[in-house]
């Protein structure tokens, strides 16, 4: 089976997929859905929140780092109004960075995860953030985008790729009016949504994995061992986001919109927020016995590696953290030239 992991496919967001999935991609025009045709491909941080207590990651070196799994509540701006995270054990989740010092003076990725999401057994979320012209992007994102979510879920009864979609426009805005920051980040999120479902006299637990992204981050399931990229790399050599900066007023030069960034969607980045929107792409998928192991990592380790790759690297790992510290090591070891964050889920059996 070719591996078709290093670039996105000419027809563009159907690629993502097996036949039981369905693709959203949440673009300036509104949201289209693509019923999928196509086969499978193979191809954090400032205060004690919804994310793992900080780690030096300024001083931190190249040795892989894994963060405690323990975490608490944020509060956004009105507690009395935002859905708190309650602290969990999360043994299911590995997450390893580094700074990579021998190219990078700072670290400008945060990522959040959790499992039983929600209060509710066997849900999780999981987010990587790739700042890019500064830090304080992605760490907003890292500290407060699960309660933007569950905010967003609390006062809308839709589907979830919509509140997802809801949900980057809501950080989007949140990050221009309330942080003021020049800097940006790309992003990639996944929530495993768990149901109880009648199925004749019996109930049963149905999983679904939903993932969205904007930018070059990236989600990659394994099933039966093959990689399965849930995600889109948002980026100036896209066709697509091509035409779409342009029919926006704006142009793509050597690969950069106006001639200046190399992502066509992230969160912040708002001088240029009339080409480089922030509403993702996403992801619906089903998931069975087959699929054992998801990927989420920055454009640091999927410069230097495959989708296939990474799903090779960590399918017989059992330990999570042990698997994303392979992929931060293989990463470092190809000559990265970025910071470079992995998470690994390792999908527990029903």
């Amino acid at each position: 089976m070719n591996d078709t992991s290093d670039s996105n496919q000419a027809s563009g967001y159907e690629d993502a997929t097996s036949p039981t999935d369905d693709v959203f991609d949440s673009g300036a025009s509104g949201t289209a859905t693509f019923p999928n045709t196509s086969a499978i491909q193979p191809p954090a941080r400032l205060q004690r929140s919804c994310i793992p207590p900080p780690i030096d990651t300024e001083n931190a070196g190249d040795q892989p780092a894994s963060r405690p799994n323990a975490i608490e509540p944020l509060a956004l701006e009105d507690t009395s109004e935002q859905p708190q995270v309650p602290s969990t054990e999360c043994t299911h989740i590995g997450v390893a960075f580094s700074k990579n010092r021998r190219y990078r003076r700072t670290m400008e990725d945060a990522h959040f995860h959790k499992c039983d999401f929600d209060n509710i057994k066997g849900q999780a979320f999981m987010a990587i953030f790739d700042g890019h012209a500064g830090k304080q992007a992605a760490q907003w994102c890292g500290n407060n985008f699960a309660n933007v979510f569950l905010s967003v879920k609390a006062k809308h009864k839709e589907s979830v790729p919509e509140l997802l979609n809801r949900t980057f426009v809501e950080a989007d805005r949140q990050l221009e009016s309330d942080v003021k920051t020049h800097s940006g980040c790309t992003a990639v999120v996944a929530f495993l949504e768990v149901k109880e479902v009648k199925d004749g006299d019996t109930v049963k637990r149905q999983r679904t994995l939903y993932c969205a992204n904007a930018g070059d981050a990236r989600a990659v399931l394994s099933r039966n061992g093959a990689a399965k990229r849930l995600t889109y790399d948002h980026k100036g050599d896209d066709a697509r986001e091509i035409e779409r900066i342009s029919e926006a007023g704006g142009y793509v030069f050597n690969g950069r919109v106006n001639g200046i960034l190399a992502v066509t969607r992230s969160l912040g980045d708002h001088s240029l927020k009339q080409f480089v929107i922030g509403n993702p792409y996403t992801t619906e998928t089903r998931l069975d016995d087959n699929d054992d192991v998801l990927i989420l990592a920055c454009d640091g380790l999927w410069d230097v590696c495959s989708d296939q790759d990474a799903v090779d690297l960590v399918r017989d790992e059992p330990d999570p953290a042990r698997a994303s510290e392979k992929l931060l090591q293989h990463a470092l070891d190809n000559d990265s030239m970025d910071n470079i964050t992995t998470m690994v889920f390792r999908i527990p059996r029903d």
